[in-house]
Formats: structure tokens, C-alpha cells, sequence
């Protein structure tokens, strides 16, 4: 069955999980990254640098300098990319609790990285956004 893009389906149905561990956004060369392997859980270049995100564990081990250390959280339900307004709706209630969200869609699901302090924040306005769609 395909996804829904339903804006309602999806929010009521998102179900949050938080995924284990501490992780960080850092910058690094080419020969860097390649010595990181498949450590990283996202690998994107830009024109100014590659960015990855990984555990804090591993960027520590290496000497990565990053800013800020993040929670990261999946919304489960199966989110089309063509989908429109979820993850707007998602970081608008973020937004009004002044939760910093950094987001990222892949090909089944949204995942939203928070600071690591507000993670059971973060939690607590996404499920009070399901059950409200769930009404």
C-alpha cells in the first residue's frame, strides 16, 4: 500500500521514537570522511564542505569540532517526500516551544535531530500533536 500524503493521517500517525545515543553535525575533508567509513548516519556536500552527522562518540574519537550535541528522533509513520505541510506543522509546534529542530526526510520516514536537553520536551509536544489529529 503507498504512503499517505494525507497532512492528518500523518500527523495523527507519526509515532515519535527517540533513537539511542548523542549525536553532532560536523564539517570535514574528503580524507576524513573516507577514515570515518560508515560511521556516519548522514553524509552531505555542500559547496562550502561535507557535513556529517554522527555519534558524539565517534566525532570525540577523531577530534571533530561541532557545535551542540542532539537527540534524534524518527517519526515512524511512512512520509512520502511529496508530502506537504508535515514537517512544517512538526517544527511549527517545535517552534512555539523553542525547541531547535534540525530535519532530515528520507525515502520512508521524517527524523528530527533537537538539542539533547530538550529530547523528552521534544517528545512530549510531538505525541500531544499526534493525539490531537488522532481525535
Amino acid at each position: 500500500m503507498p504512503a499517505s500524503k494525507n497532512l492528518d493521517f500523518l500527523l495523527a500517525n507519526m509515532t515519535p521514537q527517540i533513537n539511542p545515543g548523542e549525536y553532532v553535525f560536523a564539517c570535514v575533508d574528503e580524507h576524513t570522511l573516507q577514515e570515518l567509513s560508515d560511521s556516519p548516519i548522514l553524509v552531505f556536500r555542500e559547496k562550502e564542505a561535507v557535513t556529517v552527522i554522527l555519534r558524539k562518540e565517534v566525532a570525540d574519537a577523531r577530534s571533530l569540532l561541532y557545535e551542540g550535541v542532539w537527540g534524534f528522533i524518527t517519526l515512524s509513520v511512512h512520509s512520502p517526500l511529496s508530502a506537504v505541510g508535515f514537517l512544517a506543522a512538526v517544527t511549527k509546534e517545535l517552534a512555539k516551544a523553542s525547541i531547535s529542530v534540525n530535519a532530515v526526510s528520507a525515502v520512508y520516514h521524517d527524523h528530527l535531530f533537537v538539542p539533547l536537553d530538550r529530547v523528552r520536551e521534544a517528545m512530549t509536544v510531538l505525541r500531544s500533536l499526534s493525539s490531537i489529529r488522532q481525535k
